[in-house]
């Protein structure tokens, strides 16, 4: 049996990370498709339904100036989970490239690269996209998904610093060197798909911290600007009326929460899938 299917063996035996798994699909498949099958658009104003509760005509209810809360929520939760998404592959990517460089090459290499790393990693990374975001206000979100990547790559670049040091030592790369395969092949062939198996890892879990990022960062107006939303965006705009017009506020917040348990419990069956001994640690 390959490596692969031994840990897809292991994550299908734990029925909460395949909950979280199914959970994640149903999101997604919800927030692409939600949008077809109302006629309300989440930028669209109903002028006589101000406030109102969920309804017939309108599902999870309206807001304070009308839009529809079920498409606003949806879009939100599209652009969210896209944003995650989108952090996880390039913070991941951003890791794997400094930390395996750095391991490998080593001298002038990983002395530059550990001082970008460390140098990061002491940078107050909320406080400088807040300074940085409202400058790019008419620009693409896609700005925002680059200025989280680029703060939350750090301690994956560390670990992957310290695994390239060992597989470095392994036969099988010292072969390739001795056979004049290039750098960039090893690293690329030889490297990195032996910690491929973190790799997903670290990327599953860097989605749910990009989520929870980016709706603090819209929350406080820093992160995806209006006409636009985002989860953040929706749960600012009814923490207001948290405890008045409740549908306002809970219906993001709860998509929120969902969503970030779901990947968090997806990343943990994942770890637990490729080192088995890691739950056992975690209960002593």
């Amino acid at each position: 049996m390959s490596r692969w299917a031994l840990i897809w063996r292991r994550f299908r035996r734990n029925k909460v990370a395949i909950g979280g798994l199914i959970v994640i699909g149903v999101l997604f498949v919800l927030a692409f498709l939600g949008p077809l099958v109302t006629p309300w658009s989440y930028e669209q104003i109903d002028g006589t339904s101000f406030l109102k509760p969920p309804s017939p005509k309108h599902w999870f209810g309206t807001s304070q100036i009308g839009q529809d809360i079920f498409a606003q929520t949806m879009r939100g939760l599209q652009k969210s989970m896209i944003i995650g998404l989108l952090v996880g592959v390039i913070s991941t990517s951003l890791a794997a490239f400094f930390g395996a460089t750095a391991g490998y090459f080593r001298g002038t290499v990983e002395r530059v690269n550990l001082f970008v790393i460390s140098l990061l990693l002491v940078v107050p990374d909320f406080l400088i996209i807040a300074i940085i975001s409202p400058r790019l206000r008419d620009s693409s979100w896609l700005w925002l998904v680059l200025l989280i990547s680029i703060f939350t790559w750090m301690l994956t670049a560390m670990v992957i610093y310290n695994l390239t040091l060992s597989l470095k030592q392994r036969e099988f790369v010292t072969a390739a060197r001795f056979m004049g395969v290039p750098a960039r092949q090893i690293i690329t062939r030889h490297i990195l798909p032996n910690m491929a198996s973190f790799l997903i890892i670290d990327a599953t879990l860097s989605v749910g911290a990009a989520v929870l990022l980016e709706s603090g960062l819209s929350y406080f107006g820093f992160g995806v600007q209006p006409p636009d939303v985002s989860l953040g965006t929706l749960i600012a705009d009814g923490t207001g009326s948290a405890l008045t017009y409740p549908w306002v506020f809970l219906f993001a917040g709860a998509f929120l929460v969902i969503l970030v348990l779901a990947v968090s419990v997806v990343g943990d069956g994942l770890r637990d899938a490729v080192d088995p001994q890691s739950q056992a640690k975690a209960e002593l």
